[in-house]
């Protein structure tokens, strides 16, 4: 095989690290396929894995990137029905397939599972091998820098709103940093789903974005008291449902804004990986604290449907070409995106 370009990091630390290079194009076993990458977004778990996740090692140098749009070049002897040189998107999630978590749809669940830019090469270069079951067409319709904003954030935000918390028509949910790539989606879907959707955000123009995209109520952190907002809004009451992707001192003050019987539902730690609360709190009010970890093919498979009809729609903060993922991840380390932040090979 040839070379191509990527961005590769050689040892864990900051964004100083990410560097251009040339690698080998890798070559997809039988079960894979080689994605000539068109676009691919970025995440917060981008930055985890560039500081080092505590006990997992994965090869160096690396190569970021999990959200991947483009088209399928390349198939294995055994990959079959993925289509070639047509739009696709790549599931980020790879799991054994035969399990009876990967059957029920709760691929993320399976012993094997890993996430592609992670502990896999990922999309921060001009091409990417995954598995053929990881591949999902998609229409024409939207460029791919937008279906590259769809992967990681829609799947994540579904199966903690629809999965997880169950929420239901004429709830409310406080969903955290509503400016995010999971907030601006998890917008989306508390609407389609009926609910009211109070989000938080961090500055007066955010503001007025997350109420374009549905939101009822939009709370300005960095101005005002998020749960003092809450009761007010909620008169007194709280929340049905609080999605939850920041940790930390967050987590904690955010329990205190659910209603009686609420599900508070996280997927996250960007704040902190530790938090504490009373426990008399907990049981006294009754409430239900989930954990939520990605999400299944059968899911993502659903939300494609749901942006072709138009129900969403993946909303893009910036471009950036490819040599400049070093800016772009700086970009969302300041929280100065609205929607995702994408990068083109």
């Amino acid at each position: 095989m040839g070379k191509m370009k990527a961005v590769v990091f050689r040892k864990y630390g900051t964004t100083a690290e990410l560097e251009e290079a040339y690698v080998p194009i890798p070559e997809p076993g039988k079960k894979d396929v080689l994605v000539k990458v068109k676009a691919c977004a970025l995440n917060h778990l981008d930055l985890w894995v560039l500081a080092g996740m505590p006990g997992v090692k994965i090869s160096m140098p690396h190569i970021l990137g999990c959200d991947i749009a483009g088209e399928v070049v390349e198939k294995g002897k055994k990959a079959h029905g993925v289509p070639l040189h047509k739009p696709v998107i790549v599931a980020p999630g790879i799991s054994c397939g035969k399990c009876s978590y990967c059957k029920s749809g709760w691929d993320s669940l399976c012993a094997k599972y890993e996430i592609i830019g992670f502990q896999n090469d990922g999309g921060f270069a001009e091409y990417v091998k995954v598995p053929a079951r990881n591949i999902l067409p998609v229409t024409g319709k939207l460029g791919m820098e937008s279906w590259a904003a769809v992967p990681l954030v829609f799947l994540t935000a579904w199966h903690i709103l629809v999965t997880r918390a169950a929420l239901q028509k004429k709830e409310t949910v406080l969903i955290q940093a509503g400016g995010s790539g999971i907030g601006s989606a998890a917008i989306q879907i508390a609407k389609l789903l009926g609910a009211r959707v109070i989000t938080t955000v961090g500055s007066e123009e955010k503001v007025k974005r997350a109420k374009a995209l549905g939101a009822e109520a939009v709370i300005n952190y960095k101005l005002k008291d998020f749960q003092t907002e809450v009761m007010r809004l909620t008169q007194s009451e709280g929340v049905d449902v609080l999605f939850d992707h920041i940790g930390g001192d967050t987590f904690t003050k955010s329990i205190l804004c659910l209603k009686k019987k609420g599900r508070i539902v996280t997927c996250g730690a960007t704040a902190g990986r530790t938090a504490s609360f009373d426990l008399r709190y907990l049981f006294t009010h009754q409430l239900s604290v989930m954990g939520s970890y990605m999400g299944g093919i059968p899911e993502l498979q659903r939300i494609v449907r749901r942006i072709q009809d138009g129900r969403l729609r993946p909303v893009i903060d910036q471009v950036f070409p490819l040599r400049e993922a070093r800016q772009a991840l700086n970009r969302m380390v300041a929280r100065e995106n609205f929607g995702k932040i994408i990068l083109k090979p």
